[in-house]
């Protein structure tokens, strides 16, 4: 089984500093509904794994962030893609639980559900948090440059203190789709 990890806000979505409550607050990044697309037509099943704090805090409630990943869906539908599964932490960070990005505990939830080792499941999200979090878990992680560390020369990236050992560094959604794609396909069964 060919799995994906992705990052929701930032790397799918546009972040906002008051956080996606509704719907109409949900804008796909420039290309990375149809990069969902090419992933999924390319085998690739895709789940995101996000930190959803607003629930923790009281901003909203799950079934307004059930019509945010509504809204996603027929979105992504319209284009030829799909996301399989959302796997979420509800919690405020002070909750300390194992679950919030930066640590591992979605990634690992994906890992148990799906019945897949980590190693073989690729991650990508635009923070620091996201990264750790997959790396900590055993994913290869991959960091996009959609967010926080917009406008970074690779190299300035790569020099960054907290960034996990063999993270690989794409502009955006679309490139990382772009790298995986080109991937020769690994023979789980050698002759």
């Amino acid at each position: 089984m060919k799995l994906l990890i992705l990052d929701r806000d930032g790397t799918l979505n546009r972040s906002r500093d008051d956080k996606v409550a509704s719907p109409d607050e949900w804008e796909p990044m420039p290309g990375a509904l149809e990069a969902v697309a090419r992933l999924n037509h390319g085998g690739w099943r895709v789940v995101l794994a996000t930190n959803q704090s607003g629930i923790g805090r009281g901003l909203f409630d799950m079934a307004s962030l059930n019509a945010v990943h509504a809204r996603m869906q027929r979105e992504l539908a319209a284009v030829g893609g799909r996301v399989e599964a959302v796997f979420l932490c509800p919690h405020a960070p002070e909750d300390n639980c194992d679950c919030r990005k930066p640590r591992p505990g979605l990634f690992r939830q994906i890992g148990r559900r799906f019945g897949v080792p980590l190693a073989e499941v690729p991650a990508a999200g635009n923070t620091l948090r996201h990264v750790t979090a997959a790396a900590a878990a055993g994913c290869p992680a991959h960091l996009l440059l959609t967010g926080p560390l917009a406008g970074l020369a690779s190299a300035e990236v790569q020099a960054l203190p907290d960034l996990p050992s063999g993270t690989r560094v794409h502009a955006d959604l679309a490139a990382f789709a772009d790298w995986l794609l080109s991937q020769p396909a690994v023979s789980k069964n050698p002759a």
